[in-house]
């Protein structure tokens, strides 16, 4: 028989059940800990000591830190803990800049929300902010320095969400930092643009890199028509912003806040989510009949394209080949609207409304940028529909529902759980079972829950089996993608999010501080699905109509060239390599790569003894070594040498001996 365990808090006794500290069982007593560091998605860190409760015993302790004991008695508001709690705060606040009138995080910034609780009316200690520049290198996030409280957040979301580790501590006691790999900007580093270090920052230390100005003046031109493209993460979020519960679904009142700011039409991403459905499933089926390229991995998300391009790139080939929703919108869009309405191009502006920062570079991608200028010309958060929808006087809540414009309006439930992981999925699922069985009532669908953020499934259709994998953050990514490489993977199909719970936890959406508030929006969407009177893809005439009208058959050279792409290796850390030896007028340049493939190829073992040799025969003058991080050239035999101008794949001392030599 099991022991009945309790903990008493403030005189009330409360059971432990699953609760990993005392701070989780206080929240579901209903007593508000404040707290700045914690968050119930990362590992717990203890930095920011506003969580502090007495437990008779043992004085004063962090409650996040501590696990819950039978028989604990705990005190949360005692004198002591309250005048600890606000000295905390003021030393926080006195090393943070405190311009929150002009702070993109003003209004849901945690030490805003922890001064106004906490009765701060003034901050005793002397401020010791160094003003340093703001980061402006990434096209998805800002980061300003100023702002940084040393919380940490940052740094556990890029490390333990994805595996990253884009961004660190650096440096120790008053000098400590919170900076990218090599102090360098965001833009010029291995991030993938997620912005989860955006989502948990409790600041405004890091942001999404705001485009509404830009959208302003797009729809100020009177000379030019500006059209909305909406994704289907929003219509669950954006309410939340507007003090309406997580998961309500807004989308009619989102549609007429649209057009009431000026967009002069207001399309479904979703509908676009379909043609997605019918490219990436026909290209599956068409693997595993031909037995190629498998595991096929799905493209929707820009970071985890980002993500196989940097560290995967010998698998770029298992990737789908097709657009995002956003960047098929944009193609699509490009293509019908302007001749529809009597617009030259340049005069016709796509605007993306996403629950993602990553959205915004992919956006600003190059491969999506034709003579006439980028597909989508700008992209902005629900975040910022919800600041323009406040400065242009709407009362959000009051609005009658509206309708989506055609011909992008139509969308059906499959479009719709994209928003979601697992989404892709099942909507391509049910578009293989009506292609090979006419009805997706033939599909048999056996789920295994491997670990958090992966998800295994069997499907069954007719004699057609297939496994598939459901993967978010990239650090799961990372394991599923070792397995491949190495040739141990069990799957056909696989969907990576790069989002913990997918784009409805995008780092666009509203701020939030519980992850039940990611399961009611994904509640919200499969609401919608299941009150669509269109389930599937193929049942939607509105798509089937842009096909025969505009793209013919899936797989036509025009359905290729505007609804599929490519990719290619990239380098993880942009900029000039390490200088390590060599004059400024050096006769030979040897520039050897020390990204983890090459290392892993003996790349330190060359540049060692290419070192030692240039000292030993005092060749400094004549020959430059420098360390780079990567030259795109992934799929050759490592370890990739620049020798001039000229990439060597797995090079050899001898091979650069030999060059040497030839200039002497």
């Amino acid at each position: 028989m099991n022991e009945t365990k309790t903990i008493k808090i403030n005189g009330c006794e409360y059971l432990i059940e699953n609760e990993r500290n005392v701070l989780e069982i206080a929240r579901k007593a209903g007593i508000d800990i404040p707290t700045f560091c914690y968050h119930s998605e990362l590992s717990v860190y203890g930095a920011c000591r506003m969580c502090l409760v007495e437990i008779e015993g043992r004085g004063i302790v962090t409650s996040c830190s501590t696990p819950p004991e039978k028989g604990m008695v705990v005190w949360t508001n005692t004198r002591e803990v309250r005048n600890i709690r606000k000295l905390n705060l003021e030393l926080l606040l006195a090393n943070h800049e405190r311009e929150c009138t002009t702070c993109l995080k003003n209004g849901t910034c945690s030490l805003q929300k922890l001064s106004r609780t906490m009765g701060i009316d003034k901050i005793r200690y002397k401020s010791k902010v160094r003003k340093e520049m703001h980061d402006t290198s990434s096209t998805a996030l800002i980061r300003d320095p100023n702002k940084c409280v040393l919380c940490g957040d940052c740094v556990r979301a890029c490390d333990e969400i994805q595996g990253i580790g884009a961004i660190d501590f650096a440096w120790r006691g008053a000098n400590a930092k919170v900076v990218p790999v090599f102090n360098r900007g965001l833009g010029e580093i291995e991030c993938v643009d997620c912005g989860q270090c955006a989502r948990v920052c409790p600041t405004g230390a890091i942001v999404p890199k705001p485009e509404i100005d830009a959208v302003w003046a797009m729809i100020d031109d009177p000379s030019v028509t500006v059209v909305a493209q909406v994704a289907p993460a929003i219509r669950v979020a954006l309410g939340e912003y507007f003090s309406l519960s997580a998961g309500t679904i807004t989308t009619g009142k989102l549609i007429a806040a649209l057009r009431n700011i000026g967009f002069d039409n207001v399309y479904d991403t979703a509908f676009t989510a379909d043609v997605t459905v019918i490219e990436e499933g026909s290209e599956l089926l068409k693997r595993l009949s031909e037995k190629k390229h498998l595991p096929l991995i799905t493209s929707c998300c820009p970071s985890w394209v980002k993500f196989a391009e940097q560290y995967f790139p010998e698998l770029l080939e298992n990737l789908s080949t097709c657009r995002s929703p956003q960047q098929m919108f944009g193609s699509l869009a490009h293509k019908i609207m302007p001749d529809k309405i009597g617009k030259s191009n340049d005069k016709f502006k796509v605007v993306s409304v996403m629950p993602c920062t990553a959205k915004k570079a992919e956006a600003a991608r190059h491969e999506f940028t034709t003579e006439n200028g980028r597909d989508v010309d700008a992209v902005i958060t629900t975040q910022e529909l919800g600041k323009m929808i406040e400065s242009a006087g709407i009362r959000f809540t009051d609005l009658k529902d509206e309708d989506f414009d055609m011909p992008f309006g139509i969308a059906s439930g499959a479009g719709i759980i994209f928003g979601m992981s697992g989404g892709v999925t099942e909507a391509v699922v049910r578009f293989a079972a009506e292609k090979i069985a006419g009805s997706i009532d033939t599909c048999e669908v056996v789920k295994n829950r491997v670990t958090e953020g992966i998800t295994e499934l069997t499907v069954n259709i007719g004699d057609t089996s297939f496994k598939s994998a459901v993967v978010y953050g990239l650090k799961n990514a990372r394991a599923i993608c070792k397995d491949i490489v190495n040739g141990s993977s069990p799957y056909q199909v696989i969907e990576v999010m790069a989002c913990p719970g997918g784009c409805i936890n995008g780092a666009g959406q509203p701020v939030i501080t519980d992850f039940k508030s990611v399961t009611k929006r994904a509640e919200g969407l499969r609401e919608i699905d299941n009150k669509s009177k269109i389930s599937t893809t193929l049942s939607n005439s509105s798509v089937a109509k842009i096909y025969k009208e505009y793209l013919g058959n899936s797989g036509s050279d025009e359905a290729h060239k505007l609804l599929h792409t490519h990719y290619r290796s990239r380098k993880r850390v942009r900029d000039d390599a390490f200088h390590l030896l060599g004059s400024s007028a050096p006769k030979l340049s040897v520039s050897i790569c020390v990204g983890t493939n090459c290392c892993l190829g003996g790349a330190h073992e060359l540049m060692r003894d290419l070192v030692a040799y240039v000292n030993s025969h005092a060749l400094q003058d004549i020959v430059e070594v420098k360390a780079a991080f990567c030259f795109e050239k992934c799929s050759g035999k490592a370890p990739m040498v620049m020798i001039n101008n000229d990439i060597v794949a797995g090079c050899t001392f001898d091979n650069i001996q030999k060059r040497i030599n030839d200039i002497l």
